[in-house]
């Protein structure tokens, strides 16, 4: 049905970028109206719809600024997941969600893959809107920090979910047979949890953190 869309590698053809660029664009738009309508405390104004939108920019942007990068996909990046966990922590769980779902849409366009309609759903859409869990924790004390580990941890539990189904195939020859079962798990927590220990020393410095405390003040108003 959709041989047109995809190569036989698992990539896009070019009528499939031109139709998933639009498609995302559209839903990168209808994610931040109905992060602004389904905002946990009220709708959002013009002003935190900007911020949202500038976020998920710079999430994408950094998402570029790769520290290494895994063969079967994977790397760390410069924080990008920090700004998606921004907004569930500016604005709550189901903007933070609306947030994760369109950088996810964004990452698909990035650098897309395809096995199969649930493979994409696991590693874009539910691994990227977890981040949007992040917002539980909100109105904690250090509930940034504890909301980003927890975000980190969730879009794992997705990436890994795929790995499962989808992914063992693709383990090297010469991993240990021991730890067959939890391949997936550290393949894609090895990536994570690299990027997440340099994203939490950095929010934990203590210029940084007044800085975020901050922004989100401004981020409020």
């Amino acid at each position: 049905m959709f041989g047109f869309m995809v190569t036989a590698d698992g990539g896009l053809t070019t009528a499939g970028y031109v139709i998933t660029v639009i498609v995302g664009i559209i839903l990168f738009f209808l994610a931040i109206y109905f992060a602004g309508k389904n905002s946990d405390k009220k709708k959002l104004t013009t002003r935190q719809l900007v911020f949202c939108a500038v976020a998920i920019a710079l999430a994408f942007i950094t998402s570029y600024l790769k520290i290494f990068k895994l063969p079967w996909g994977g790397s760390v990046t410069l924080c990008s997941m920090l700004f998606i966990v921004l907004i569930a922590n500016w604005y709550g769980v189901g903007t933070g969600i609306m947030a994760g779902f369109a950088y996810g849409i964004l990452q698909f366009i990035q650098e897309p893959y395809i096995l199969s309609f649930f493979q994409v759903c696991c590693d874009y859409i539910l691994a990227f809107a977890a981040l949007g869990l992040a917002g539980l924790f909100a109105k904690q004390s250090h509930g940034l920090l504890k909301g980003y580990i927890i975000a980190v941890i969730a879009r794992g539990a997705f990436h890994s979910l795929g790995g499962y189904l989808y992914w063992m195939s693709y383990m090297p020859d010469n991993f240990p047979k021991s730890l067959t079962a939890v391949y997936p798990i550290l393949y894609n927590y090895s990536y994570l949890l690299a990027e997440g220990i340099i994203t939490v020393i950095i929010i934990s410095i203590p210029a940084v953190s007044k800085a975020l405390t901050q922004i989100k003040r401004t981020a409020l108003q």
